[in-house]
């Protein structure tokens, strides 16, 4: 046979008959008697090169991350099962080990999506778990409104996670539901049992309130003020009746009490009348201690306690006017013992060992970040401006 008769991959036997040649040795592909040999080699070579591109196609479609697997290996196994009957002439060797390797990676990309999957089944599950450990551990709350309303968002976000099995997902939204029933169960046997209590807790009011009634007209002022404190502490200890209820009943006993109150305040203001001079003078002494000196705290000390002495010879003062003044006077107190203590304060922190070192530190970075600055050495500068601020602290604390 002619050298032109022949090529690397296939040849054309003298009766025209087309063979292409493999590692298991030629087959036959097809008969070409139309043209020269060259020609019919051109022909089954263009063939190859329609079933290369396929080849590549698959290849192509295997980079892509979405690709359908299952497709693509179906359409690599009937490429790979048409290669022994393919009229062509071409590295048929080389297609069937470029196909092995689309399956080989289809393979391997299954896999790994399936163990993807898995992976994500189990993130889902545990999710899940998660909000059914939550829901079990709400089910012992007491905090009715807020886990009423995180059971309702439970149940849409157990719904939104996806990828669990049927059959563990109804056991675990089994457990959710029954974690929610034994809740609403204790709160509807709560609100129960607070209807009742606020049933009782009404009648004792009722009682209180009849009680404060009948006591407006005393004039046993003493006797009575301890009567109205009395029921108040009853009132506090009774509990909450029905809102509407309690509102009525608390107006109703206030009433009372102030009625009362106001009729011994009366009486008292009478007794009182001749205690405002007392009153007088002890706003006249006030007066004088508010003005003291408090840059002068020792001298304004000593007249502060002569002022309190005269304070006490000057005696009772309209029962009104007591919590006041006294207020006054402690607050007018409070600011010349604060002053003369800071003072002290001061002068000793200023003597202070401490005090005197933390000074020394100060001087000594400043120095140190004046110098760092005039350097550009900004690591130095930001250390030492740090460290500085500190120093600055404790000195403002010690010597406050």
């Amino acid at each position: 046979m002619s050298e032109r008769n022949s090529s690397e991959w296939g040849r054309v036997g003298d009766d025209g008959t087309v063979y292409v040649r493999t590692t298991a040795g030629e087959r036959p592909v097809g008969s070409w008697r139309a043209g020269s040999p060259a020609e019919g080699f051109a022909h089954f070579a263009r063939r190859y090169d329609d079933l290369a591109a396929e080849v590549a196609l698959l290849e192509q479609r295997l980079t892509v991350p979405s690709a359908d697997l299952t497709g693509l290996a179906a359409s690599a196994r009937r490429l790979l099962a048409s290669l022994g009957t393919a009229a062509v002439v071409g590295d048929l060797d080389a297609l069937t080990g470029r196909l092995g390797s689309v399956l080989d990676a289809v393979g391997e990309r299954t896999a790994q999506r399936e163990a993807e999957r898995a992976q994500r089944a189990a993130a889902a599950v545990e999710a899940k778990e998660a909000l059914v450990a939550e829901s079990e551990r709400l089910a012992r709350s007491s905090d009715w409104k807020a886990v009423g309303e995180r059971f309702r968002s439970i149940a849409v976000d157990f719904r939104a996670i996806t990828g669990v099995d049927r059959r563990t997902d109804a056991d675990l939204w089994k457990r959710v539901t029954t974690a929610r029933e034994e809740f609403n169960q204790r709160r509807t046997a709560h609100f129960a049992a607070l209807d009742q209590q606020r049933a009782q807790s009404r009648q004792r009011k009722e009682a209180i309130v009849t009680e404060a009634e009948a006591l407006v007209d005393s004039t046993e002022w003493s006797a009575t003020s301890a009567q109205y404190r009395t029921l108040m502490n009853q009132w506090k200890s009774a509990g909450r009746a029905p809102r509407d209820v309690e509102d009525a009943l608390w107006a109703r006993f206030r009433a009372a009490q102030d009625t009362f109150f106001t009729r011994r305040n009366a009486a008292n203001a009478e007794r009182d009348a001749h205690l405002r001079v007392s009153q007088a003078a002890k706003e006249q002494l006030l007066a004088e201690a508010a003005a003291l000196d408090l840059a002068r705290p020792d001298q304004a000390l000593r007249r502060l306690r002569q002022i309190e002495e005269q304070w006490d010879l000057i005696g009772k003062v309209p029962r009104d006017a007591v919590s006041d003044l006294e207020r006054r006077l402690s607050a007018v107190s409070d600011r010349i013992r604060s002053a003369s203590d800071a003072r002290w304060r001061r002068q000793e922190s200023v003597e202070s060992p401490f005090v005197v070192t933390l000074r020394e530190s100060v001087a000594k970075l400043e120095a140190r970040l004046e110098r760092a600055r005039a350097h550009g050495r900004t690591d130095e500068v930001a250390e030492t401006e740090s460290a500085l601020a500190t120093q600055r602290e404790w000195l403002a604390h010690a010597t406050r």
